[in-house]
């Protein structure tokens, strides 16, 4: 039997559960208690959960958040997502091939339908991530009476997937605490006004036109609620990409994968490969080295990373190849992902003939970018209600901003509320939009010409918000400019004539990890090294021969581990210690965990982009919406009448702003461009729901 599950992690701490039999397709397997049924499919080899009926294609996962339908499957008769479901004892699991039967109902069975319950409530926070909760906790210290939904079932939104330190400022949003530990602090604290209540594995379908809300209660119970203010902070859902085989099983979001990895602690692949240098897509790639992945190799199409170069720098010293200015031309394989064919790109982003490569692989992971999940807010504004947008939801960016964006709209719903009569503090505006702000200038490495005593070496080379190496700092020999904490930190020894004294929190810290000791006390000519590690301990043991590099993941020597510091106070930052040369101990970044992946022999085979999957739901082909478009139509709900692109469970969310760069591709300006009607409901949901219909305990017991 296949067993993909974590057992142990540098970073999340994994507790016995108990364990459970389910079956799948009539095989007895094993789940763990608190696995959503995805991932205790992926954690026994399942990754192929059904077959379209259109097309006999394999179905996958996809975004594991509820967003789109490639999940379904059939539990104990009923059709529902697996990545939203929790695994039951005893459930039984089968693929979805074709369209689904309905369940058989006893026509001399009475129906109870029971009165739709409404209630009033002063403000609704759509989303219990890190802008909604921190909006909650500003509503909830004045006494202002909150309903906070969230569909998952626990609060903290994509916190709960993140083990690395987060950047930004110490004093504003808790930078260099992890966003696991950030998740359950916020939640904690928002947990002790009794003037917010939290719903889980709860939905807002719509807002309507009466401003209220329709909302789906713990996925059984539909609810309408008219609130006062309705914040909308329900963070973003990932871009997709149109390349051949781009819906076959193992191509999915990085969010996806970190929510396997991360939240559900199963090992969903062997070899990765991952499209986007964003943040989130370098994120992953090392969330997956510490899971004991293998990443193949990681592609942006852009001259360079989009996300912060220490990101970057985490994984070339590690081993995993970057490359920039190329592009995906297709995922290989039959039933599944096998392989990736990428190749290099000109100026104009055209994939230049004969530098295609394959990689052996069995996921490829898609982080192109983020589209707000807005559409609550949208609504609320056409029909007048009073409305705020946090976080990514207003506006995408680091999840720093995002819970400072929410404290900003919380203040200004309790001023709107006359729970505040004062203004926004200016400084709340600037430190706002210096979260904000996107990578800056990057500077060339410079070393201090200091060979003696001991002094941290700072790797940090870009301008971005992050201040916990200065705010550390005992003697303040570290400094970032108070003023703008997007300056790269600055080594000024002359603050304390002590010098530093090696006490190694520097190094703990940096949420780049970005910072590295040197000691030449003991031995001037080989002074001893100090290195972050994020991995388990039994990785790296003394006396073991390792390769250390430089920023770029260049080799500047081979070495043996003096020593392997793990203590509580490092809060699961390992230290490395080891001595070099002194001609490269300062430019020593890191050490090299994996070797580089070489490009498989098989010769590419041309496919052509058409056969590119467009609506996932309902398997229309790139080809079949551009024949369209040059044959004048402009309208996309005509499209949508002609192909039933934008007709399936996911409601548009996934195929429109491909649709829409479909159009760009043939030079038809936005302006020309006539949007489909939106979808009214966020989520699908069975219509005896929204007709008050009550299920009976025994049917609840059955299943049925």
């Amino acid at each position: 039997m296949i067993n993909n599950r974590l057992y142990k992690h540098p970073i999340l701490p994994v507790t016995d559960r108990p364990l459970f039999n389910f079956y799948w397709r009539g095989q007895e397997l094993t789940a763990r208690e608190g696995e959503t049924i995805a991932s205790a499919l992926f954690a026994n080899g399942v990754r192929i959960f059904s077959h379209h009926h259109k097309d006999d294609a394999p179905q996958g996962i996809y975004c594991a958040n509820g967003q789109c339908a490639q999940c379904l499957v059939l539990a104990d008769g009923f059709p529902l997502k697996s990545c939203m479901e929790m695994i039951k004892p005893g459930m039984k699991i089968e693929p979805l091939i074709g369209l689904p039967e309905l369940p058989a109902v006893n026509p001399d069975s009475c129906l109870d339908f029971q009165p739709i319950e409404e209630i009033e409530v002063t403000v609704l926070i759509i989303g219990g991530g890190p802008a909604g909760l921190a909006a909650a906790i500003e509503l909830g210290s004045r006494g202002i009476g909150c309903l906070l939904v969230d569909d998952k079932h626990r609060l903290g939104g994509k916190l709960v997937l993140q083990t690395h330190r987060f950047f930004g400022s110490v004093e504003a949003v808790y930078a260099g605490t992890r966003g696991i530990d950030l998740a359950t602090r916020l939640e904690k604290e928002v947990r002790q006004f009794p003037s917010v209540e939290i719903w889980l594995q709860t939905t807002v379908l719509a807002v309507f036109s009466d401003k209220k809300a329709g909302v789906l209660k713990e996925g059984e119970k539909y609810v309408l609620v008219k609130p006062q203010v309705i914040l909308t902070a329900s963070g973003a859902r990932e871009k997709s990409l149109a390349f051949p085989g781009n819906t076959l099983p193992g191509v999915y979001g990085a969010g996806a994968f970190q929510t396997l990895v991360n939240r559900d602690l199963v090992r969903p692949t062997e070899r990765l490969f991952i499209v986007g240098g964003g943040n989130v897509g370098l994120i992953a790639g090392y969330h997956a080295l510490q899971a004991g992945i293998q990443v193949v190799g990681l592609i942006e199409v852009m001259p360079e990373v989009g996300g912060y170069k220490v990101h970057k720098d985490k994984l070339t010293r590690l081993g995993v190849p970057v490359m920039t200015s190329h592009t995906i031309l297709s995922a290989n394989g039959q039933k599944s992902v096998e392989s990736v064919t990428v190749a290099r790109v000109d100026e104009q982003f055209r994939p230049i003939k004969g530098t295609e490569k394959t990689y052996d692989c069995d996921t490829v992971l898609i982080a192109v970018g983020l589209d707000p999940v807005n559409e609550f807010y949208l609504k609320a504004k056409e029909f007048g209600c009073l409305a705020y947008a946090a976080g990514d939801a207003e506006e995408i960016a680091e999840a720093s901003a995002a819970i400072f964006s929410g404290k900003i709209r919380g203040l200004e719903i309790a001023r709107d509320l006359g729970f505040y009569s004062g203004e926004i503090p200016d400084t709340w505006e600037k430190t706002a939009e210096i979260l904000k702000s996107k990578p800056g200038q990057t500077f060339p490495e410079a070393y201090i010409q200091k060979e003696a005593g001991v002094f941290p070496v700072i790797h940090c080379l870009q301008e971005i918000p992050c201040d916990p190496c200065s705010a550390v700092c005992p003697r303040k020999l570290i400094e970032v400019d108070r003023t703008d904490i997007r300056k790269t930190p600055v080594y000024l020894e002359e603050n304390d004539p002590r010098g530093c004294s090696g006490c190694e929190r520097c190094v703990v810290i940096c949420p780049g990890l970005a910072i590295t000791l040197v000691d030449y006390r003991k031995n001037p000519d080989w002074p001893e090294i100090t290195i972050p590690f994020e991995f388990l301990k039994e990785t790296i043991t003394p006396g073991q021969e390792i390769t250390l590099v430089d920023i770029e993941g260049r080799e500047l020597a081979r070495t043996t581990v003096n020593s392997v510091k793990s203590i509580k106070a490092n809060d699961r930052t390992i230290l490395i210690k080891v001595q070099a040369p002194k001609d490269v101990a300062k430019r020593v970044s890191g050490l090299r965990l994996q070797t580089a992946f070489e490009p498989a022999e098989e010769s590419y085979v041309e496919r052509m982009a058409d056969e590119a999957i467009i609506c996932r739901c309902e398997r229309v082909t790139a080809g079949e919406i551009r024949k369209l478009i040059k044959e004048g139509i402009r309208d996309i709900n005509e499209i949508k009448t002609i192909t039933r692109a934008g007709m399936g469970p996911c409601g548009a969310k996934n195929c429109t702003p491909l649709i829409h760069r479909l159009f760009r591709e043939e030079g038809v300006p936005e302006s020309e461009i006539i949007d489909q009607t939106k979808r009214p409901l966020f989520i699908e949901v069975p219509m005896g729901v929204l007709a008050g219909l009550q299920r009976r305990n025994e049917e609840r017991k059955s299943g049925q």
